[in-house]
């Protein structure tokens, strides 16, 4: 098989990149739109996404076994470990220096659009929250976004959670009071890999 003058020169850019044709085409898949009778998530294109923070399986040779959720803090990303020296990376958002936790935690609970209540703590740092006590319910603009992962220690509630977003731009960035922020396409994804029960942990600087 040739390839066209044509077809190598609209080619060449993604090469550049360091991006191969089928890593491109993997991108537009894993984040085409989501159906949804009440919440669809539309399309997100890739050329939004730094290449570094999209949904990537990659080599992994961490010490942890398969199916622990590894939260790498300082590299703001997020590694379900697969096994076999794989895991899936997936880019996130973290917490503000000292809103943070730190060492190892269990999936609790898990829910699908969740509603979100602001902590005490929260609403101490920013008594704007007080309006939302009440809860927000679950939705497009919630600030939990499409799935929540609810971490816990010893059986308690920890308050931290791994969660979607509707602020796609904080994705890489220390913003979040706390919690672990994801992409909801990408969140939707690990919602699927990761059971209640699951090991989780979070490394810090």
């Amino acid at each position: 098989m040739t390839i066209s003058r044509r077809g190598f020169l609209i080619g060449l850019p993604l090469f550049a990149a360091g991006c191969s044709v089928t890593e491109y085409r993997t991108d537009f898949q894993n984040y085409a739109a989501v159906p949804h009778p009440r919440f669809p998530l539309a399309a997100l294109s890739p050329e939004k996404i730094k290449p570094e923070l999209r949904r990537r399986e990659v080599a992994y040779d961490g010490k942890h076994k398969a199916g622990t959720v590894v939260v790498n803090t300082p590299e703001r990303r997020l590694y379900y470990v697969m096994g076999d020296g794989r895991a899936m990376r997936y880019g996130i958002g973290v917490g503000r220096e000292g809103l943070a936790l730190r060492g190892a935690a269990t999936v609790g609970r898990k829910a699908e659009w969740p509603n979100w209540t602001p902590t005490a703590n929260m609403i101490n740092r920013d008594p704007r929250n007080l309006q939302y006590a009440g809860g927000v319910p679950g939705g497009l603009t919630n600030p939990l976004g499409a799935r929540a992962l609810y971490l816990y220690r010893g059986g308690r509630d920890t308050m931290f959670r791994i969660h979607g977003t509707n602020q796609p731009d904080s994705i890489g960035l220390a913003v979040s009071s706390g919690c672990v922020r994801m992409l909801n396409h990408d969140v939707v994804d690990l919602y699927e890999r990761v059971p209640v029960g699951a090991n989780v942990v979070v490394i810090q600087a």
